[in-house]
């Protein structure tokens, strides 16, 4: 009888484990097309034929007989109003792109205005406050192109903020960001400062200062909109409007305490911010399925170096050869960050979404050249589209304005 009991339970359980469709994989070439034409074209002239680009067979979900939800039309409904996608090039850099294009949205949601601001003024500035940071820790704070989308807001308080009319950060007819050379420079000479431990603060950062105005430019002090003269301070208050206190990060892994400010432990958090609220995940799915519904974007970051992501399509899913969707809960998620299968990869805009057999997909605003794979002018150039199942794996934290969580952040007080 106990075998038998055994027995049932075990096919009840498998039941569970199997009740959701298997899905496929194939190995395919990974051809980043965007990447190769256009953006290295313009960075590096380089000629595909004399230096020939080897494409490697990566392992991926198949996708190729799904019904898919990747039809920008299916989400108009329900999409806030955004900027078109731009290209970061191959500036490290989407953290600003994505959070800057949240703060755009919501100059519009606040002020009615359309603007574009510019990424690489709040670059050019988080870069100085890096060399800061780096001299101060006397060389153990990290210095390189990634950061969080709270260095906005961070920096946004500190200096302002410009239209990009006003500083683009691409010289000499450039059409693409590549910070390379510039990140190259700046690092060898930080490296320099610590090997001679000449912890001089006001000439680092002039110095650094000196290197960027020789690759981006050096960002305006003062600049004309609509017939008025404004510095960046001045035009963040009084046209852009933006109050940066007005927003908060909502992060949600199990390694903090929930229902506690906690800091992000990865390295893109360089100067140890404390500032995320972190809640379960539950909590987490429900504040991304509520904002979006009533209004609120979000500048989203986590992993999209998944099998289930794919370029062909532009959809990322969760692929039952992963973790069936019953299973993907608090501790699959942090597994996976603690094993570093998930990591901080890159930050998006979430605009949109629609509901497909009740599961929600949302729809990604990106600058990065995965996204660009199509024809260019196709209207999902430029965009993704994530599964819930997805956003509640990979997902890690997003930024939004404190009106979109208002009852979360009455638990933390």
């Amino acid at each position: 009888m106990r075998k038998i009991t055994f027995l049932l339970l075990a096919i009840f359980f498998t039941g569970l484990a199997f009740g959701q469709k298997k899905d496929k994989s194939m190995f395919k070439e990974y051809q980043p097309n965007y990447f190769l034409k256009m953006i290295l074209q313009d960075n590096r002239k380089v000629d595909e034929k004399e230096k020939p680009v080897s494409l490697e067979k990566r392992f991926f979900m198949d996708q190729s007989n799904l019904n898919l939800p990747n039809k920008l039309n299916l989400y108009k409904n329900h999409t806030v109003w955004h900027t078109p996608s731009i290209s970061q090039g191959m500036a490290g850099t989407c953290w600003a792109f994505s959070t800057t294009s949240f703060y755009e949205s919501e100059v519009k949601r606040i002020t009615g205005k359309e603007v574009k601001l510019s990424e690489i003024f709040t670059v050019y500035w988080e870069y100085v406050e890096k060399a800061r940071g780096y001299v101060q820790s006397r060389g153990e704070s990290l210095f390189d192109e990634g950061s969080e989308g709270n260095a906005v807001a961070r920096i946004y308080k500190m200096y302002g903020i410009v239209p990009l009319s006003a500083y683009s950060g691409l010289l000499n007819g450039k059409k693409y960001h590549d910070h390379s050379k510039m990140m190259d420079e700046m690092r060898a000479y930080l490296k320099s400062v610590k090997e001679q431990n000449a912890w001089n603060e006001e000439e680092v950062i002039s110095t650094i200062k000196s290197i960027m105005n020789h690759y981006i430019g050096e960002p305006p002090s003062e600049f004309i909109v609509d017939g008025k003269k404004y510095t960046p301070k001045s035009y963040l208050k009084d046209y852009v409007k933006i109050n940066p206190d007005d927003y908060v990060e909502i992060l949600s892994y199990e390694q903090e305490p929930y229902w506690k400010q906690v800091e992000y432990k990865v390295p893109d958090n360089w100067w140890h911010s404390k500032e995320y609220y972190n809640v379960p995940l539950d909590d987490f799915m429900e504040i991304v399925k509520t904002a979006i519904r009533n209004g609120y974007s979000m500048s989203i970051g986590g992993d999209v170096s998944e099998a289930g992501f794919s370029r062909t399509t532009n959809v990322a899913l969760v692929p039952t050869f992963d973790i069936p969707s019953d299973y993907i809960d608090e501790d699959a998620r942090q597994f996976r960050f603690s094993n570093h299968s998930t990591t901080d990869d890159h930050g998006m805009h979430l605009i949109g979404y629609t509901t497909v057999d009740g599961v929600d997909y949302y729809l990604i605003k990106d600058s990065s050249s995965g996204s660009r794979q199509g024809d260019e002018n196709a209207p999902e150039f430029g965009y993704y589209f994530f599964h819930e199942d997805y956003v509640k794996l990979k997902m890690m934290g997003f930024t939004i304005h404190k009106d979109a969580v208002k009852k979360i952040l009455k638990k933390f007080r």
